[in-house]
């Protein structure tokens, strides 16, 4: 990895985790830009999980160890979160599998889809192993609600790479990356799924449907 030439990352889950950076607000050396995860989205995860499922009273958040492990690094930080919402690692979709069959046998579960490559990577094969165990699920990515995942609450990728914009032409300008705060999310976006809520027998209260960005039906 380069450390001279001026760089400008943007969607990066955990820069600090990955070593991009020193800090936000000290990013150091020759890189800057905008990150995809802020902390308290895990906790807005499930309190909109509980506001569409009133059912729900425990979430799990799956994630790949492997593309995605600041999760534990977070969950260390924040040690009474895990008493309300679990890690549960998975490598494949075979183990996603599993997994999803085994918290729906458990009452009140629900699951978190997160910011993660993996996640990505595999999102219709997860959204199609959520519907078929009947899960009431958040993701972070807008693709996998129309894909058919019930909702996502997540960062503005559009709002993100215009800000980008802005970064790259004042390093163009002469500005260093270092003296540049690295940035977390600013601008949301909530996206509900009517379909797949009426398939889980789920009534959206009328105030989140006022809230969402954008509503399939």
């Amino acid at each position: 990895m380069t450390k001279t030439i001026p760089v400008v990352f943007v969607l990066s889950a955990d820069p600090v985790g990955l070593g991009y950076i020193d800090s936000l607000s000290r990013p150091g050396g020759n890189m800057t830009g905008f990150s995809f995860f802020d902390p308290p989205l895990v906790g807005k995860w499930f309190e909109l999980l509980q506001q569409v499922a009133p059912t729900v009273t425990q979430t799990s958040l799956m994630f790949n160890p492997g593309t995605a492990g600041f999760y534990y690094k977070f969950f260390e930080g924040l040690p009474g979160l895990g008493t309300i919402i679990k890690l549960v690692p998975v490598r494949n979709l075979a183990e996603v599998e599993t997994t999803l069959a085994g918290l729906a046998k458990e009452v009140g579960a629900s699951i978190i889809v997160p910011a993660d490559p993996f996640n990505v990577v595999n999102g219709a094969g997860i959204v199609a192993l959520v519907e078929r165990f009947r899960l009431p699920a958040i993701y972070v990515y807008r693709q996998l609600v129309l894909a058919g995942g019930l909702m996502a609450y997540g960062p503005d990728t559009f709002d993100a790479f215009r800000r980008t914009a802005g970064y790259v032409d004042r390093v163009l300008r002469g500005a260093r990356p270092a003296d540049l705060p690295a940035q977390a999310p600013t601008k949301y976006e909530f996206i509900l799924n009517l379909k797949t809520a009426k398939k889980l027998n789920l009534t959206v209260p009328p105030l989140l449907l006022v809230r969402a960005d954008e509503v399939i039906e």
